[in-house]
Parts: structure tokens; C-alpha cells; sequence
């Protein structure tokens, strides 16, 4: 169970990317939380590069990008991380990264907005919903944002009574403006 967790923190955490980015991430965060005989359990993606090119003025032009690095996928527990990398999870050895890209952006208000990605974990692709808030000062932008995924439609973790199917992923990213 604490391996489909991991799974599904790794398909959430990485949050829209392709290959060779320009990272102009300076700081970022992504947790996953998954119930596992209905307690929750989670975990964290320790890597991730981003190109982050959002302007709330020019949505049809913004574009985010990223990759999480699924190798590593963490939650303080050895056994269980081991347990999650393997092919019924995460098969870190065949698909090493999880990718997120922007499709389109909508403003919600003046600092919320829902972006619709196409997430890829284990070779599959679905496109996802994310609202998150975009902030900025002068020179740093803010986005926090959380959403939910099927660990089933993405292959992880496979049947099972005692894990649930839907993960929470939340993501935090500082960038350079």
C-alpha cells in the first residue's frame, strides 16, 4: 500500500514536463497522500525541473512544463520507497520520470486559475485539471496547487482492497519572474 502511495506522489508530484527543460524553478515541493486501510499515507518526489512561463495576461501564450524524477520518490521509509519503485508500482527502471505539460489556462480570480496538463506516468498520458494560485513580488513568482488522480488509470499499484484508488498531489514551485 505504502508503494502505491509512493506511486501515486510520483504520478502527481510531477507536474508537466519534457525532456530538456530550462529550469527556472529556484524551489519546489511535491507531496502525495493516499489512504491505505483508510489511514492516510504519503510521501514526497525529492526532484523536479520546470520551465514556467505563465503571464495571467496572456494565458493563450503560457506554458508550464515539468518533470518530476520518479527515483526520487520518498516516504521515510526504506522498505516501503524499495517496495513503490518496482514494476507493480512505479517502475522506476523502465520509466524513470513522470511528465506534466500545459495545455490551456482559465483565470478563476485575481490570483486563482485552473490549467488543464497532460500528466504521463508509466508511458500512459491523461489530461488532468489543476487549480492553483499564481502570486508574485518582484521578482519571484509563487504556484501551489493540488489535485487528485486514479492510481489505476495510470497502472500503479494494481488491484487492491486496502488501497485507495484516488491520490492527493500537491504542488508548490517558486520561480525566477
Amino acid at each position: 500500500m505504502k508503494k502505491v502511495l509512493l506511486v501515486f506522489a510520483l504520478l502527481i508530484t510531477c507536474t508537466a514536463t519534457f525532456a530538456q527543460l530550462k529550469n527556472n524553478v529556484t524551489k519546489s515541493s511535491i507531496t502525495f497522500k493516499i489512504k491505505n486501510l483508510g489511514i492516510n499515507t504519503g510521501g514526497r518526489i525529492e526532484k523536479m525541473e520546470a520551465n514556467v512561463d505563465f503571464d495571467p495576461a496572456k494565458l493563450a501564450t503560457s506554458k508550464m512544463e515539468a518533470v518530476a524524477d520518479v527515483t526520487t520518490i520518498t516516504t521515510d521509509n526504506d522498505m516501503r520507497d524499495n517496495h513503490i519503485k518496482n514494476e507493480e508500482f512505479f517502475d522506476v527502471a523502465k520509466y524513470p520520470k513522470i511528465t506534466m505539460s500545459s495545455v490551456s489556462f482559465a483565470k478563476k480570480s485575481s490570483d486563482k486559475f485552473v490549467g488543464k496538463f497532460n500528466l504521463t506516468i508509466k508511458g500512459k498520458t491523461k489530461q488532468i485539471e489543476v487549480p492553483f494560485s499564481y502570486v508574485t513580488n518582484a521578482t519571484t513568482a509563487y504556484i501551489k496547487g493540488s489535485f487528485k488522480i486514479s492510481r489505476e488509470e495510470f497502472g500503479i499499484g494494481g488491484s487492491t482492497m486496502t488501497l485507495s484508488d484516488e491520490a492527493t498531489i500537491t504542488i508548490d514551485v517558486e520561480t525566477a519572474k
